[in-house]
């Protein structure tokens, strides 16, 4: 692949390595989170969730020097704002002032870092999330939008989400399902039970959402699932036996490869095939691994399947 892709619109954009997903919070998101009194909110550096226990963040894990160095290859990395912490989700003047401050605080982040845009889903205003995502007037710094998997869990849940995302498919951008926030239990569960089992099941009640209803609705929108959908591919033989009809490969959905490695990813590209795949490493709650299915693989992994989701190039 040459140096740049052709975009629909004459444009180019570089084909270069490319993370997908990761996160990395601007100054103004901490200092809003700190100012709150209930969840989410920071408390020094100490993360407060409904539905997870208090976690302790590392400074050092937001400073765009420190992670840009983490990995010096990549020239291109979407960070996005966590799902978990339920912002979208809020009541639209708490979540307002936080999204405000997410989208200042990307759009001004250092190469290589861009953003994925969030929006307000308890009333959502798809006017709004136009001008950010809209090719003519938003900032290149944005790529594309983030929404919560507990947002689209079921059919009828991405019907009514579905006109949010037709705002990201006329502007001609992606779509992360990211897991969203967890709700708070009464038991005593181990610090990774959320990540393990709790986001996996989102994942996997929106890519079975996707499946049912997705393209029907929204037959040109790309759309991304984190961590590989929490394996959900991997279940179309099970589905096909239980009624859910056989598996239809779709050149416009992509799974990322955050916190699986070689087995899972393995079983994953013989479901989907490799050009479904891109590098989405979820720092810092994550390191990337290297799913050694060969050179080919790793440039269409890190190059050529991003360039393909975030601008519409077919590698």
């Amino acid at each position: 692949m040459s140096d740049y892709g052709h975009i629909a619109d004459g444009t180019t954009a570089p084909a270069v390595p490319t993370d997908v997903h990761q996160h990395l919070w601007p100054a103004a998101l901490i200092e809003r989170l700190r100012a709150r009194t209930r969840p989410p909110r920071l408390d020094g550096w100490t993360l407060h969730l409904a539905g997870e226990p208090p976690y302790e963040v590392r400074p050092e894990d937001h400073d765009p020097a420190l992670r840009a160095r983490l990995d010096p290859d990549l020239r291109r990395i979407a960070v996005s704002l966590s799902s978990p912490l339920g912002i979208e989700l809020l009541p639209p003047d708490e979540a307002a002032p936080l999204l405000d401050a997410w989208h200042a605080g990307v759009l001004a982040l250092p190469a290589p870092f861009e953003g994925w845009a969030s929006a307000q889903l308890t009333s959502p205003e798809p006017e709004s999330l136009a001008l950010l995502l809209n090719p003519g007037a938003a900032p290149r710094g944005l790529v594309g939008l983030q929404v919560p998997a507990v947002a689209m869990a079921t059919p009828q849940a991405l019907e009514r989400l579905a006109p949010v995302l037709a705002v990201a498919e006329a502007a001609g951008r992606p779509v992360l399902v990211h897991p969203g926030p967890q709700p708070p239990s009464a038991e005593r569960l181990p610090a990774w039970w959320p990540a393990v089992v709790g986001y996996t099941g989102q994942l996997q009640a929106a890519w079975w959402a996707w499946q049912t209803a997705g393209r029907a609705l929204l037959p040109r929108l790309r759309i991304c699932f984190a961590a590989a959908a929490g394996l959900a591919p991997v279940h179309h033989e099970r589905a096909a036996m239980r009624g859910g009809g056989p598996l239809r490969l779709d050149p416009g959905v992509f799974v990322d490869t955050s916190s699986y490695g070689r087995q899972a990813l393995d079983a994953v590209v013989r479901v989907l095939g490799v050009d479904a795949l891109v590098l989405g490493s979820d720092r810092p709650y994550a390191t990337p691994t290297d799913p050694h299915l060969g050179a080919a693989a790793r440039f269409a992994v890190r190059v050529g399947n991003p360039l393909h989701l975030l601008e519409g190039i077919s590698p």
